[in-house]
């Protein structure tokens, strides 16, 4: 990765770390879940709003955490809306595969989506911080699932 490439992505986590998208509670969710990562302290609540055809419509965060998981779920929220559940289990995949340094199949994915996720990808060089960048992701599966609880452990 270019160096200019690697600031614009250093960028954007930076500003979605200290300015998060969908920081609120959504009172009307139809899903939730709290996920923790307790080797960095993280805790993030997950509120999701899924319509009767499984189109994620809202879905928002609150919690504190280090700039990478803050950024990681406010990304998320913004890439979520309007896509199905499983394409939000397709994007997960890829941002697990991309994150651990695995090849990553983005093939049907949303370009935009696949931009975002790769500027968290440059965890995979800390494995410490894979955790951080993937809490977010692993708590909305928990909530689609009706599971109340995750923990990164």
């Amino acid at each position: 990765m270019d160096n200019d490439l690697r600031d614009l992505y250093q960028d954007l986590i930076l500003d979605h770390g200290k300015h998060p998208r969908n920081f609120h509670a959504l009172p009307n969710a139809n899903h939730e879940a709290l996920g923790h990562n307790p080797l960095c302290g993280d805790k993030i609540n997950l509120y999701v709003t899924v319509d009767a055809q499984n189109v994620i419509q809202d879905v928002a965060f609150q919690g504190s955490g280090c700039a990478i998981s803050m950024a990681s779920a406010s990304m998320m929220t913004e890439m979520l809306k309007g896509k199905t559940a499983e394409e939000a289990a397709r994007l997960f995949a890829y941002l697990h595969d991309a994150c651990t340094g695995k090849s990553a199949d983005k093939a049907g994915l949303d370009e935009d989506a696949v931009d975002r996720i790769n500027a968290l990808s440059g965890v995979r060089d800390y494995p410490i911080r894979v955790k951080c960048a993937t809490l977010a992701w692993h708590t909305l599966q928990a909530a689609l699932k009706n599971d109340k609880k995750v923990s990164t452990e």
